[in-house]
């Protein structure tokens, strides 16, 4: 006769197994769903289709999620750092790296320098540089401030002051503002000019500068108080990394399953 312990034991194995294994069969039907397409149950980096009435299993591409339908950056797949795209899921395609890149689509540190990064899209990498004086910190994915990027050397500019002013070369209006250790480029606001001694914006003039004159703004001039080669939507951070020019929307299809 078997001990009742163990017939409780035995008892709860079998539920188990078999209420695992229900649960793997509970895949929603894509073509019971008004979008025709759905994520797999168990891999976050495949999806179902409705293809002529039947359903079909696409993988994304490599490197990349499901995201939803006329979701991500291409084919509605992601990245997965984007959002919980694989929250209690796993991926079912290992990396398939190329040069630069760990994946053949994604977003990757610069082998050796702190302001760039890469970009991968099918294998092919683009080289990109943080502007405005930001770092590329791999944690976010995307330009940010220095003093949140660690184990980058500080710039050479910033050595005497690592939040102090500099002079640039012999302008009157532009100079070097350091934060954190790194420069950003900076133009003194109308009618001011950069005092070389005191390392400020000051009324003119200075032992070096005269009245500045204000010239008619021209087609893609800064306003007042925006940093030199700042543009808004790469600089504020946290931002995401620009893409490759033309990478969003690509046509591209993943290959249906076997």
């Amino acid at each position: 006769m078997v001990p009742q312990s163990l017939y409780l034991s035995l008892l709860v194995l079998f539920l188990a197994a078999h209420g695992s294994h229900a649960q793997k069969q509970q895949q929603e039907d894509p073509c019971q769903t008004k979008s025709r397409v759905v994520g797999d149950i168990e891999y976050c980096d495949r999806y179902w289709e409705c293809v002529n009435g039947r359903p079909e299993l696409f993988d994304c591409p490599n490197g990349l999620v499901f995201a939803g339908k006329h979701r991500g950056v291409t084919e509605g797949c992601d990245y997965p750092w984007r959002a919980n795209y694989c929250d209690g899921k796993r991926q079912a395609n290992p990396p398939i790296p190329a040069e630069h890149c760990d994946w053949l689509y994604g977003i990757f540190g610069h082998e050796t320098s702190c302001t760039r990064y890469w970009t991968c899209w099918n294998g092919t990498a683009t080289e990109q540089l943080c502007i405005g004086g930001l770092l590329y910190n791999e944690r976010a994915r995307s330009c940010d401030w220095p003093e949140n990027v660690e184990g980058c050397q500080k710039h050479p500019l910033c050595n005497d002051d690592a939040n102090g002013n500099v002079p640039l070369g012999k302008s009157c209006n532009r100079y070097w503002q350091c934060q954190g250790g790194y420069p950003r480029l900076q133009r003194c606001p109308a009618m001011l000019v950069f005092d070389r001694r005191s390392l400020r914006c000051v009324v003119p003039p200075t032992e070096d500068c005269d009245v500045p004159t204000t010239p008619p703004s021209l087609e893609g001039d800064l306003p007042e108080g925006r940093n030199e080669q700042e543009p808004e939507e790469e600089n504020l951070p946290p931002g995401v990394p620009p893409l490759p020019a033309g990478a969003l929307p690509i046509p591209l299809r993943a290959r249906p399953r076997n």
